[in-house]
């Protein structure tokens, strides 16, 4: 049973194993990549004016259709109807009452949620402004389009959301 210990010089290698014979090898030298070999141009930091003008109408057409929602359902809650008249009807306690005290409570949840979205979108846009839009938070990689396209309120990449 042979043990060999390895010493390196700047040049060779000289290995030495239990019967104290030591043999030399020449030590090859891994080659550092080349400024050339790096493509700077491969490497894509942010979207370009053009994709984040795409993004922003996008985003601006969410936020009026969702902006809408929130005001019907702010409507919901006040007691007004589509057209955004009173609705005026005598009514006196009855059982019911509770389940449209409980449907008032839902409606606020959802309009709750929709200023949420809302104020999302709206970050959104300051960050298309700032030209960080669709740059994943974690990793720092650009988000997919697609993704951005489905939600455009992403600040996570579909790598990142499953850590």
């Amino acid at each position: 049973m042979s043990t060999s210990k390895k010493t390196t010089s700047a040049k060779t290698v000289k290995i030495s194993n239990t019967e104290n014979e030591e043999t030399t090898a020449p030590v090859k030298k891994a080659k550092a990549p080349k400024a050339e070999e790096k493509d700077p141009a491969a490497v894509v930091y942010r979207y370009s004016d053009e994709e984040l003008e795409e993004f922003r109408v996008l985003i601006n057409a969410r936020l009026e259709v969702a902006r809408k929602e929130l005001a019907f359902l702010q409507g919901q809650m006040r007691g007004k109807d589509a057209k955004g008249e009173d609705e005026v009807t005598e009514r006196h306690l009855t059982v019911e009452d509770g389940s449209a005290a409980m449907e008032l409570e839902q409606i606020a949840q959802l309009a709750g949620r929709q200023i949420q979205f809302i104020n999302n979108l709206e970050k959104a846009l300051i960050r298309i402004i700032n030209k960080t839009y669709g740059i994943c938070r974690e990793t720092g990689k650009l988000i997919d389009k697609a993704r951005l396209r489905a939600v455009p309120h992403a600040t996570l990449s579909i790598e990142a959301k499953k850590k």
